[in-house]
């Protein structure tokens, strides 16, 4: 059921992704929208849980507890278990069981290739509880291969300008890095403050993507010609200033909207996302086999809408608290400065 925490199961007694603090709290991935700090239990992957603690220290919650996909947990009066969402690195989505009835909570997911985390699990449920951040027919995200390829182009376009991607700093820029590494690009590759401790994590747990430097080790000159990852916000403050001739490039969903590309002033809009897009959402409700679907946030009327054409039934939760990831607040304040 939706509570002002967020959803809850009260007979396993926890919330998932809860918006504030809980007792008890099963988490499906490490973005800042869905994982918050200050829970008395915690719930996740490995993967997870080793994020949080990166991002917010070693006590970020009461006590926590792993969970490798497919393994089952008993919590109160139902079973619990967590598959692989295909979002980042650690992302699961939770199913539910009692009593014959299964209810899988899919958090974030994309059914897209990536490199950087297991690929997402299509789970038989009766109840399938879905995210529609992309939920309209207009968000069709493509081939994120020919999204690099044009990164690539600039930068051999203009080899003495410094091209800086805006990516957010857990999922995404990992996978524009390894995207890029699939394309043959072997150069080295920059990377904010924020970016590099969470990339440094993925490479630590076995996925290769390359020399990776920082920036703030690198001089003006040595910049030019090469490919740069920061958080959006890093990519149009004074931060900027220590680049030749920046050219601002931006990895999400959202460019396939150009008048945002536009008033991000974005020179070279990249449509890369870690979230699925309507074919994906529309295909993974019908391979779930539920007959009820919920919608807990993003384009829910339409997805929604969907639904009722398709048979199903369908209802918006209309959660609050959930969006994109907040690469503000895990910027640290030394790199946000002025050089």
């Amino acid at each position: 059921m939706p509570t002002q925490a967020g959803l809850c199961c009260p007979l396993g007694g926890f919330h998932i992704d809860p918006v504030r603090p809980v007792e008890r709290a099963v988490i499906t991935h490490a973005h800042s929208d869905h994982a918050r700090s200050g829970h008395g239990a915690v719930l996740a992957t490995a993967e997870t849980l080793d994020l949080m603690r990166l991002r917010y220290g070693p006590n970020f919650a009461g006590q926590t507890q792993a969970l490798r996909y497919g393994e089952t947990l008993r919590l109160g009066e139902v079973s619990v278990s967590l598959h692989p969402a295909g979002h980042v690195l650690g992302s699961a989505q939770v199913a539910v069981s009692y009593g014959g009835l299964r209810i899988v909570a899919s958090g974030d997911y994309k059914d897209a290739l990536d490199p950087t985390c297991t690929p997402f699990e299509p789970i038989r449920c009766d109840v399938f509880i879905t995210e529609a951040t992309f939920g309209l027919p207009v968000f069709r995200h493509g081939d994120a291969a020919a999204e690099v390829a044009k990164l690539l182009a600039s930068v051999r376009l203009f080899p003495e300008r410094a091209h800086l991607v805006g990516a957010y700093a857990l999922g995404k820029a990992q996978r524009v890095i390894a995207l890029l590494r699939a394309a043959g690009y072997d150069a080295p590759i920059y990377l904010h403050g924020a970016i590099e401790p969470l990339t440094r994590y993925y490479q630590s747990r076995g996925i290769a993507l390359g020399e990776l430097r920082a920036v703030k080790d690198a001089s003006k000159a040595e910049l030019a010609g090469q490919i740069t990852l920061a958080p959006p916000s890093a990519t149009s403050d004074l931060w900027t200033r220590r680049f030749p001739d920046p050219l601002t490039a931006f990895a999400s969903g959202w460019m396939r909207v150009r008048a945002r590309a536009r008033q991000r002033g974005v020179e070279l809009p990249l449509v890369i996302s870690d979230h699925a897009d309507w074919d994906g959402l529309t295909a993974t409700i019908k391979a779930s086999g539920a007959g009820e679907i919920w919608v807990t946030h993003g384009q829910e009327d339409a997805l929604v809408h969907w639904c009722t054409t398709q048979g199903l039934a369908a209802q918006p939760l209309e959660l609050v608290g959930y969006g994109e990831e907040d690469d503000d607040a895990a910027a640290p304040a030394s790199e946000a400065a002025t050089p």
